[in-house]
């Protein structure tokens, strides 16, 4: 898998629409270090948040989430993606609409390739959404961290209109369909 030989942690990167929501999310997974904000996919280095929301830089809006492979799989952390965001609708959730909130999952090596190429072969077969999942396998990219105040953005403006409307029900939805699996 794709392991950080400098902490023992292997590394995910998803696209799940805004990376505000997504961060919220798996922040809260038992086993997972850290969650950084960012963007991958693209082709100019170095893209701003205005830049990729203009939706010509060809970036994805995506967490990079570094977990502990001795307390949470990577299926496990594909079985929260996939019930977190809908990955039947090309570019866009819920209100937000462009290529940046596209669904995609930038696999780190073969393994996580193949991992998730199963993963969604058997949420097709059981028919979990009514649509095909559009969700994109593309290989590691270079990850382009967002500006510090994307970081941490549900925790520090819980009050704010879009957190309140938004990301405090998914939040909410993940915290029930997930509660053993949160960390303390």
């Amino acid at each position: 898998m794709a392991l950080d030989s400098d902490s023992g942690t292997e590394v995910a990167v998803f696209g799940g629409g805004c990376f505000w929501c997504t961060e919220a999310v798996f922040q809260q997974l038992r086993g997972v270090r850290s969650v950084m904000p960012g963007y991958a996919g693209g082709h100019v280095d170095h893209p701003s948040y205005r830049q990729v929301c203009e939706g010509d830089t060809g970036h994805v809006e995506v967490v990079r989430i570094e977990y502990d492979p001795a307390q949470i799989r990577f299926t496990d952390l594909l079985e929260v993606f996939f019930a977190t965001h809908d990955p039947t609708t090309p570019d866009r959730q819920g209100n937000d609409v462009g290529p940046q909130y596209r669904s995609a999952i930038f696999c780190q090596d073969e393994a996580q390739r193949e991992e998730a190429q199963a993963y969604i072969a058997d949420l097709q077969a059981r028919g979990v959404f009514e649509g095909p999942i559009v969700t994109e396998l593309r290989g590691a990219d270079h990850f382009w961290p967002a500006e510090n105040y994307h970081r941490d953005y549900f925790l520090q403006h819980p009050e704010q209109g879009y957190c309140q409307f938004v990301i405090r029900p998914k939040v909410a939805k993940f915290r029930k369909q997930f509660g053993n699996r949160l960390a303390s």
